[in-house]
């Protein structure tokens, strides 16, 4: 296996750690590639892994009895999935799967947990973003209790934009934009709905897409962060 230092680096989990404590985990780890949209794991299913993203992309998600998706998150190179279920010793709390062709590092539950408790700094970062995903939750739970469609899709862009995009003079560009049905998936509503709201934000000149580029201006944004 190519060394895999440089991405452990990037993981928010092992930043700190030191070279030899890293090529030791690198050791540990297991390279898995999964197609798009294959099943990287089901919901209910026990977990057996600890997951980083090497490269592509996978999406959280439920299923509803209809097989309609509601999409929690998305993880992209450098981030990680599967720890609750080695924490708590419970079933996989969504489904993962793959958005696009992926590679996986996998890290298993004994290896992971060893490596907790030998350095408490990671347990205390497992924690940190436990809580930031749960922060998250209880966000995404209030605008879809609180706010119209409307408000929904305006907050979703801003999170995009805040997460995965770059200022550029007085524009937000997300180079990987999300398709309308994975917005309408992620806010609760339908495709057609956020199709109609995009062409509203394109008529007052506040978005455009170009290719596979999604351009937002800022000052709409920055009005919409100061309402939440």
């Amino acid at each position: 296996m190519e060394s895999k230092i440089g991405l452990l680096k990037q993981v928010s989990l092992f930043s700190d750690l030191n070279e030899q404590t890293l090529r030791k985990l690198e050791g540990l780890l297991v390279e898995k590639f999964y197609p798009k949209n294959a099943i990287i794991l089901s919901q209910e299913e026990q977990g057996d892994a600890f997951f980083i993203v090497l490269s592509g992309k996978v999406k959280a998600v439920l299923l509803g009895k209809s097989g309609r998706e509601i999409i929690l998150s998305y993880f992209k190179p450098g981030e990680f999935f599967g720890e609750m279920a080695i924490i708590d010793n419970r079933p996989r709390s969504a489904n993962a799967i793959a958005v696009e062709d992926t590679r996986l590092l996998l890290l298993s539950r004994d290896a992971f947990k060893l490596h907790i408790f030998q350095h408490p700094e990671t347990a205390m970062r497992v924690m940190a973003e436990l809580c930031n995903r749960m922060r998250r939750a209880d966000e995404i739970i209030g605008n879809l209790t609180l706010l119209d469609v409307y408000g929904r899709v305006a907050r979703y862009l801003l999170d995009l934009a805040e997460r995965d995009g770059k200022l550029v003079d007085d524009s937000y560009i997300i180079d990987r934009r999300p398709t309308q049905q994975e917005i309408a998936d992620s806010i609760g509503t339908s495709r057609e709905t956020v199709s109609r709201i995009f062409s509203e934000f394109k008529k007052r000149g506040v978005l455009r897409m170009s290719g596979s580029r999604l351009y937002l201006k800022s000052a709409f944004f920055q009005e919409v962060n100061r309402d939440r």
